[in-house]
């Protein structure tokens, strides 16, 4: 298990986490929302409401993952939960307020692919730093903290139970489509969370001269 990582206040972080943060909402906006597909447990919440209540998904999302982080922010500790508050605002503006240029397909299953991936790099950055996608983000981010495993698979199996509720309501197909891109998005997120670079080896070659 890695050493619990601590969000320091600096520019090069919150940077990075800037970034995994807009990569995520782009996944969520341009992918997997436009098809009622829930990129994960706050999403499905966002959809919900978006679909009943007509609220914006930005604003839904962020509602969703706020009250949530209020849940986890105990086991988070106060630098990981302002990186969190931090991600998902980010991600809310990017998914309210930008029109990215992206021409998806028609097919809904070639979006939900490209989505799931792009959406899995996104999640698995902030989730490197320590910090939550928010939502059910959190408390995979704590399961994985206390029970020595990756964050991916308590992600996935969260995520389920809300996939149900959202199908349910909206279309069964949803929840075909929402499991299969938390499976894939998973799969990604715990290669970026575990991934270790190989460290540089210098090798030194020694010659002894020969006795003459």
């Amino acid at each position: 298990m890695k050493n619990e990582t601590v969000v320091p206040f600096d520019l090069k972080t919150y940077t990075i986490i800037t970034v995994g943060a807009i990569i995520q909402g782009l996944a969520i906006d341009a992918f997997l929302f436009p098809n009622y597909i829930p990129s994960g447990g706050a999403g499905g919440i966002a959809v919900i409401m978006n679909y009943l209540f007509h609220i914006p998904t930005g604003f839904g999302l962020w509602l969703a993952n706020f009250t949530m982080l209020l849940v986890g922010i105990k086991w988070l500790g106060n630098s990981s939960a302002i990186g969190t508050m931090y991600s998902i605002s980010v991600a809310a503006i990017t998914i309210e307020w930008f029109d990215f240029p992206i021409q998806t397909s028609n097919n809904v299953w070639v979006d939900l692919v490209i989505g799931s991936l792009i959406l899995g790099i996104g999640v698995g950055i902030l989730l490197r730093f320590g910090v939550s996608n928010g939502g059910v983000g959190v408390i995979a981010l704590i399961i994985a903290k206390y029970r020595n495993t990756s964050p991916g698979i308590p992600l996935f199996l969260i995520n389920g139970s809300i996939f149900l509720l959202t199908s349910s309501i909206i279309s069964w197909d949803i929840i075909f489509q929402a499991i299969f891109s938390q499976w894939l998005s998973s799969k990604i997120v715990d290669l970026i969370y575990n991934f270790q670079p190989e460290p540089n080896v210098v090798v030194i070659q020694t010659i002894t001269p020969r006795k003459r």
